[in-house]
């Protein structure tokens, strides 16, 4: 049974919580904490995913007349409203832990663990790819995460209860996305529902989720106290950068100039869009490149590397180009392709026949 310590660190704003993240993976990479499983809650927050642009994820406006946290993750993925009535899930581990290095793998194994725990409150939660916990077919845990050298970040959250109004009202949903669920019926499912209004504690559910991940993943979790170190470190990075504007709005509104072209591809592994803008005319080079989407890369990195490659490079060349990226790069890919980029900056570079 593999050692692991637990902490929870308790309601706090937003971008602190997700300085905290940055302070785990950054301090378990460097050896001075151990394999770690965090729990988190945060105040009413709406969080959007390391690559995705925010104008078109949220209603801001909205946001900002509620008084609800804005933030971004250092994980791909979705957006998400949060709020007391949830919490977060976190494991920080090394790759030789389980013994396997498979982010994919990894996804499925952690997903099956926390499903295993869940189950244990007398419901039947189940894995599905490619990420999320279900019961009955609607989503009541969603997760993510990526390697930062021999370091797994992996993340998920319980929905305790949720009042949908208020999450349509701040998440720019898609108008076909919310017809798609309002014809099959709701895509997500809490707590309250499942127990008629009355739903086990939140200490509760993180116990077994605990007993979960400890009969699943062979560990031997062990509760903690948060280290000065972890405080310190976590301060300085949201001071520095997760906690300022100049992060949560580093990718925006892409698709705001008239000359930016965009393509979009559904991939298996989530939506992926370019946005691309090109520079001569007969013989086209990028410009300037902005992948946006729901997405999940490791490492988070990877999206601005091959955005640095392709500037400068021909049109013609796209598919030599991002080839010779993906042959070369240290990714992990979690259910997307190198095609599936190919084919969302194909898209875009077409409209400009």
């Amino acid at each position: 049974m593999k050692p692991f310590r637990v902490i929870d660190t308790g309601v706090r704003a937003g971008r602190a919580q997700i300085a905290f993240d940055q302070a785990l993976i950054d301090l378990h990479r460097d050896g001075v904490i151990g394999d770690t499983i965090r729990f988190l809650t945060f105040p009413p927050t709406v969080l959007v995913g390391r690559h995705q642009a925010i104008s078109q994820e949220l209603h801001l406006d909205a946001c900002r007349a509620a008084g609800v946290g804005i933030g971004r993750r250092i994980t791909g993925g979705g957006a998400l409203y949060l709020d007391e009535h949830q919490f977060g899930w976190e494991l920080i581990f090394h790759r030789n832990t389980l013994g396997i290095a498979s982010l994919a793998d990894l996804t499925r194994l952690i997903c099956e663990a926390a499903a295993h725990g869940l189950s244990k409150l007398g419901i039947d939660a189940r894995y599905r790819p490619r990420n999320d916990i279900e019961v009955g077919g609607r989503k009541i845990s969603g997760t993510g995460g990526f390697f930062d050298g021999d370091t797994l970040f992996y993340q998920g959250t319980v929905l305790g209860a949720l009042d949908p109004a208020v999450m349509v009202s701040l998440l720019n949903i898609p108008e076909a996305k919310r017809a798609k669920h309002a014809a099959s019926g709701p895509r997500v499912v809490t707590l309250a529902e499942l127990f008629n209004g009355a739903p086990p504690p939140l200490s509760e559910v993180k116990r077994v989720m605990l007993e979960g991940f400890a009969e699943k993943l062979g560990i031997a979790p062990q509760w903690q106290d948060i280290t000065a170190r972890e405080e310190e470190l976590a301060q300085q990075l949201h001071d520095d950068e997760i906690g300022t504007d100049g992060f949560v709005y580093e990718i925006d509104d892409p698709a705001a100039h008239a000359d930016v072209l965009v393509g979009e591809v559904q991939s298996p592994g989530g939506m992926i869009t370019a946005h691309v803008r090109l520079e001569g005319r007969h013989e086209p080079r990028y410009r300037e490149v902005v992948i946006t989407g729901d997405f999940f890369v490791t490492p988070p990195r990877t999206i601005f590397d091959l955005e640095a490659a392709l500037r400068g490079s021909l049109v013609s060349d796209t598919a030599v180009t991002v080839a010779d990226f993906f042959r070369t790069a240290s990714v992990g890919l979690l259910s997307v392709r190198p095609d599936d980029f190919l084919a969302a900056l194909c898209a875009a570079t077409a409209k400009a026949a």
